[in-house]
């Protein structure tokens, strides 16, 4: 019976579609994806969500979900890098935004790259500080190089 509700209640959970990265079956990406939370930033946080693509994570609600790609290709030297401490470690990223209001996170100096992407609808209502939550699972891909 426990096996047909868990079933059941999995059934129910929403599919989010993220495009998979061209690295995306690098080991190092199972390593990250493995390591992630299973929520993002303070309460009430952003639950984890499914994904169809390998090395993809989402968090949030279908339509407004922050998502993760890991396998991206690793940015060159960028001024827009900044260093983000945790109680992990510091992962310096790649720091962007678009017109539409997203704001896109890319490691710097990591290969694998991982890739966050998070849409106006949550960067309007919170802080995306929560890029610091991701940092734990990010240093299972060794450092290569740092911001400047």
């Amino acid at each position: 019976m426990t096996l047909a509700l868990t079933a059941l209640v999995g059934a129910c959970t929403p599919t989010i579609g993220v495009p998979v990265a061209a690295d995306a079956a690098d080991p190092l990406c199972a390593r990250v994806v493995l390591s992630l939370p299973d929520e993002l930033g303070d309460a009430p946080g952003l639950a984890k969500l499914r994904t169809n693509s390998q090395a993809t994570v989402a968090w949030g609600e279908p339509g407004a979900a922050v998502t993760l790609r890991c396998g991206v290709e690793p940015p060159g030297p960028n001024t827009s890098c900044q260093a983000v401490e945790s109680g992990s470690g510091t992962v310096d990223w790649i720091v962007l935004t678009d017109e539409a209001g997203t704001w896109t996170f890319v490691t710097y100096g990591r290969d694998p790259a991982v890739e966050v992407q998070v849409p106006p609808a949550v960067a309007e209502n919170r802080s995306t500080s929560f890029v610091a939550d991701i940092n734990e699972a990010v240093l299972a891909v060794p450092q290569e190089r740092a911001c400047t």
